[in-house]
């Protein structure tokens, strides 16, 4: 698997989805700082919803091969500014989380398209708790 880093709003699913992706029981648990792992880094929510974080998000791009712009289907606003993965040197996808609950259609088309205005060359939809989409997101970070 590619190193890959998770950026996302607070309670967004980043440590969920990457609690599921190292095949450990998912739970709810508030990352404080950036957390490493052998491929997976984590990112607190503050660093996309405060600008000034911004260059912390660049400079942890250095170390990774792929970028993860991860946005739950109930965020109704707009998280990622448009092309914001042109800040880093490095392919962005990404992945709407909680398609588990429920949601309207016009929210999940809301996700996806702030993920494509934002960058992401590829997208997933997926759940953490549900397990769904999971398989095609581990088929691609383990491929790709």
């Amino acid at each position: 698997m590619k190193k890959t880093l998770f950026i996302g709003a607070v309670g967004s699913g980043k440590t969920s989805l990457c609690q599921n992706l190292k095949g450990e029981e998912v739970r709810d648990n508030k990352t404080q700082a950036v957390e490493y792992y052998t491929d997976l880094v984590d990112t607190p929510g503050e660093f996309i919803q405060h600008r000034h974080y911004y260059q912390a998000l660049q400079t942890l791009a250095f170390g990774v091969e792929r970028i993860a712009l991860v946005l739950s289907v109930q965020d109704t606003y707009q998280v990622f500014p448009p092309s914001f993965a042109q800040n880093f040197p490095v392919f962005c996808i990404g992945i709407v989380t909680k398609i588990d609950l429920n949601h309207r259609k016009e929210d999940l088309a809301f996700a996806r398209q702030q993920l494509v205005e934002a960058g992401a060359k590829q997208i997933f939809e997926v759940s953490s708790v549900t397990n769904d989409g999971m398989n095609e997101l581990i088929t691609y970070l383990a491929l790709k």
